[in-house]
């Protein structure tokens, strides 16, 4: 037998979940067709929820200067974070590359190998193990693991080669994208509506140089066929905004498509799929990569459980049970915001609706949990017995526990990927028989209105709290511990 798990794709996703499995003791490789990193940066930013995913392995440091968007948007609708409970403010002007890099070094420290410029051309697979056969720097090659997990993009090949369909919405209409230096730009970071069902959107990424994305509705097709030239695109932004930034230049230029689709399985055996190869549509708010990270962080843990032999090979079923229905979600939304904001002026009075309800507080909750991704519910199980509140949400990561007395942030509790049970100073609940993988913390909940929590966690006496931050049990009313413990986590050791 070889190795542990075979990671295919070296961008952000693979990178995250090659750092979730390492942390949990898994033996783990990375291989990526490219010779080096691209240095591409079609998302700029992510979601909240993936911030705190970030800052739960403590990430988030790491990442420098960035800041918080204290306004999303559904469809061009603009939704005040301000007016709802819990903090839902997303990263905002921070480049893919930046992160692809942070990312990098972290799986770097932590002694995880990329064999870069390795393009796999075959697996194949049997009850015990998964063999990935690739063209590298040294010729053909092969190597055998017990997993492999396919992160390799929206054109995905391990995709293909696993025999995963990936029911596709075609393209009908294309995107361009550029980084334009030495034009002077006005920032919109949402983006503004442009008549007929277009819309452009510029953003600062750094002194002198400015993201613009181009929808132009006449702009055909033509991902991956040519590159775009910094004329066309340049042609186009005047098309639309009466402004000329053909004295400018491009750093990067990309062409991409509206076309959308959703494998129908995460798993084909040994196989698992994460990020776009997963999930692939438009270009939107950066929940591309932002699902993408979060599919990661689901999988890891549980990858290096069963591989460890801490946990029964049936926990892997729940990557697909909990992130399938995600991506469905997110396709959805997709769709619908794309519609509201890219079609014509026929679709006004919706537009007008929707910014109204948006300034309804129940309403605005509503889509801030969509736009965010702090709404994200799991199903825990546990029986009718478990009804708490927080069963399935996650814990957020602000959430202040005094232990010993000293005050300290529940993501703190999580950065070494480890399940932890949160429980109050001499209360009889305990994991003793899973200590080996599940720490337990005991305090007291820091209570403060002002912490920008209010909402996210129902305060329990105790929560168990899964590696990637979700609360699997919770007391009183969320079942038995011990089969919580048993579900997540596998039978307790001798």
């Amino acid at each position: 037998m070889g190795r542990d798990v075979i990671v295919v794709g070296a961008g952000p996703v693979g990178l995250m979940l090659a750092g979730e499995l390492k942390l949990a003791g898994a033996d783990v490789v990375v291989y990526d067709k490219l010779p080096k990193a691209s240095g591409e940066s079609r998302g700029l930013g992510f979601t909240r929820r993936t911030a705190e995913v970030l800052d739960q392995r403590g990430l988030l440091e790491r990442l420098g200067g960035f800041r918080w968007g204290k306004q999303g948007h559904f469809g061009g609708v603009r939704v005040d974070f301000d007016q709802v409970p819990d903090r839902h403010y997303g990263v905002m002007g921070l480049a893919q590359s930046h992160t692809e890099e942070a990312l990098g070094k972290w799986v770097e420290e932590l002694g995880v190998t990329v064999r870069r410029g390795c393009r796999v051309l075959d697996l194949r697979q049997d009850d015990a193990s998964v063999t990935v056969v690739f063209e590298g720097p040294d010729g053909q090659g092969e190597d055998t693991a017990s997993y492999l997990a396919g992160c390799d993009g929206g054109k995905s090949t391990v995709r293909e080669l696993a025999g995963i369909a990936f029911p596709l919405q075609p393209a009908t209409r294309g995107i361009f994208l550029a980084d334009v230096v030495g034009a002077e730009l006005p920032m919109n970071p949402i983006g503004r509506h442009i008549e007929g069902g277009g819309m452009v959107l510029s953003v600062a990424l750094g002194p002198g140089v400015s993201r613009i994305v181009i929808h132009e509705p006449d702009v055909p097709p033509q991902h991956g066929e040519s590159e775009p030239t910094f004329q066309q695109i340049a042609d186009a932004w005047k098309r639309m905004t009466g402004d000329s930034i053909h004295h400018g230049d491009a750093t990067w230029m990309a062409a991409l498509t509206n076309a959308q689709g959703q494998a129908e399985q995460y798993r084909s055996g040994r196989v698992f799929l994460a990020g776009d190869a997963a999930h692939d549509h438009a270009p939107l708010a950066a929940q591309g990569v932002s699902t993408g990270l979060q599919d990661a962080v689901n999988l890891g843990w549980k990858l290096a459980a069963v591989v460890g032999g801490r946990a029964p090979e049936e926990l892997l079923d729940t990557y697909h049970s909990e992130r399938h229905p995600v991506g469905e979600r997110l396709l959805r939304d997709t769709l619908a915001a794309s519609l509201l904001y890219l079609s014509g002026e026929e679709m006004e009075p919706l537009r007008e609706v929707m910014r109204e309800l948006a300034r309804i507080p129940a309403a605005a909750r509503h889509l801030a949990g969509m736009v965010s991704g702090v709404d994200i519910r799991y199903e825990m199980g546990g029986g009718p017995e478990a009804v708490h509140p927080a069963l399935g949400l996650r814990l957020s990561p602000d959430r202040r526990i005094t232990v010993d007395g000293t005050v300290r942030r529940s993501a703190e509790l999580l950065h070494s990927a480890r399940g932890v049970l949160i429980t109050a100073e001499g209360a009889a609940y305990t994991a003793d028989g899973w200590a080996d993988r599940v720490d337990t913390v005991r305090g007291t909940w820091v209570a403060d209105e002002d912490d920008g929590t209010a909402g996210a966690l129902p305060v329990a006496d105790a929560v168990l709290v899964r590696p990637d931050g979700y609360v699997a049990w919770a007391s009183p009313d969320g079942g038995d511990l011990g089969s919580a413990l048993t579900r997540w986590f596998g039978e307790p050791a001798a």
